[in-house]
């Protein structure tokens, strides 16, 4: 599949970022502050207008509803986090479904991948994720990548929680150019140089990924469990009545 990006220089990108009780705020902070330093248009949704607490208590207002955003989004997000709950959500997967089908980009970070996975749009395609999630998203049959930004036709994923800055930047590079995505570098003065080697299980070495597997380990079930209820469902919405 192919896109012509010139229509996009004419007019504002609509993106919609999908938000959710439990999400990690830094999942979708990163991607907007690149989006919106590109000059796009951002509408953050949610059921209702009212705040939405994320994973770590810090609570974001909606700007729309997914009845009064736009039908038509250029960039349809998901953010990870908490995603048990939301992968199971009939209101949320249904809105994902609609603007999926309309959407000339559908993207994730973190394992925001899995909520896409559960509303069937990574049928066919890779995906990043959070590395602790790849099993997850690997039982819902999508093919994991392992790559910080992985693009396969017009789904664009990042890895882990800051790979969303990564994310962003790359997906203003793909639509309007590598000028258009160093400014937004620039104007972030994105410039890590992080003070350890353990942003992955490589450089973190056996004994913190050990520490964090235990840490994470009731999450993790709880993801299991949810994995498992998306494909019971599966199964019995292919059953003939």
């Amino acid at each position: 599949m192919s896109f012509d990006m010139s229509i996009f220089t004419e007019r504002p990108l609509v993106v919609e970022m999908l938000l959710f009780e439990g999400h990690t705020a830094v999942d979708f902070v990163g991607p907007y502050t690149a989006f919106a330093a590109a000059g796009m248009e951002i509408h953050l949704v949610a059921e209702t207008l009212q705040p939405v607490p994320g994973d770590v208590g810090i609570a974001v207002s909606p700007t729309t509803t997914y009845a009064g955003c736009p039908a038509d989004p250029d960039i349809l997000f998901v953010p990870g986090g908490a995603v048990d709950r939301v992968m199971l959500d009939d209101k949320a997967i249904s809105f994902l479904v609609n603007r999926g089908a309309r959407a000339s980009f559908i993207t994730s970070v973190c394992n925001g991948s899995l909520v896409l996975a559960a509303a069937g749009l990574l049928d066919g395609y890779r995906s990043a994720t959070h590395w602790a999630n790849r099993q997850h998203l690997a039982r819902l049959g999508v093919e994991v990548s392992t790559e910080r930004v992985c693009i396969d036709r017009n789904r664009l994923s990042g890895g882990g929680v800051t790979a969303g800055i990564d994310f962003g930047l790359t997906l203003v590079a793909h639509i309007l150019g590598e000028e258009s995505a160093k400014f937004c570098q620039l104007a972030m003065e994105y410039n890590p140089n992080p003070p350890f080697d353990a942003g992955s299980p490589e450089g973190a070495g056996p004994a913190v990924v050990a520490r964090f597997t235990q840490f994470t380990s009731p999450f993790s079930e709880v993801f299991d469990a949810a994995v498992s209820r998306v494909l019971e469902r599966r199964t019995a919405a292919a059953q003939p009545e």
